[in-house]
């Protein structure tokens, strides 16, 4: 059985419990513009010792998505979050400018005190790192834990992934304006979402 995504082949590996990949597909197709998987050549879903926890990941031209993902949505979650990523190779100097390394840092420096004033403490120069650091990401994920970092940054990140690094924080927001709520991403923040219309109004060109 042939799947695909647009004209991009959808590859099983090996096959998913708990996803219909027709349907996957065909919601897929429905939920995004063809114009953001520009950069995408093959989709893979399997399970990857590669992506050591992460539920999917970009690279060379592949998206690499768990087998193990729960719902059809979760896969299309996956397919835009990394199609973000896949832009990066064509678009990172107009994403990763001054203005938005300035907001990224603002934000993480707001971070700290919330995270501060609850009693959760580590290194202060990981705040000033915007490239990822496994440190401050299990910092996070195991300390502070995501659920409790959702309540904290309400209207700060547009979801609590975003802190952790400044191209998580590009991929999130471009999940959320596409599958969610321009207007949040508008709002939380701005800088970012102009740096996505750019690149959407750019593909469309």
């Amino acid at each position: 059985m042939e799947y695909y995504i647009y004209n991009i082949p959808v590859f099983i590996l090996d096959e998913p419990e708990n996803v219909d990949i027709p349907l996957f597909c065909a919601e897929a197709e429905d939920s995004l513009p063809a114009f953001i998987l520009r950069n995408v050549e093959v989709i893979y879903i399997g399970k990857f010792k590669e992506l050591r926890g992460k539920n999917a990941a970009y690279l060379n031209g592949g998206i690499y998505i768990t087998s193990t993902e729960f719902t059809d949505f979760d896969m299309i979650e996956n397919v835009v979050h990394e199609a973000a990523h896949s832009l990066e190779s064509s678009y990172g100097q107009l994403i990763y400018d001054e203005e938005l390394i300035s907001e990224f840092k603002g934000k993480r420096e707001r971070l700290r005190h919330i995270l501060a004033a609850e009693g959760y403490n580590i290194n202060p120069l990981l705040y000033s790192f915007t490239e990822y650091n496994e440190k401050f990401d299990n910092f996070l994920a195991n300390q502070v834990g995501y659920p409790t970092l959702l309540s904290l940054t309400m209207g700060l990140f547009v979801s609590p992934y975003g802190a952790t690094s400044i191209q998580e924080y590009f991929a999130n927001g471009f999940e959320k304006y596409f599958l969610d709520n321009p207007r949040a991403v508008r709002d939380i923040s701005p800088v970012l979402y102009r740096k996505i219309e750019e690149i959407t109004n750019d593909l469309q060109a």
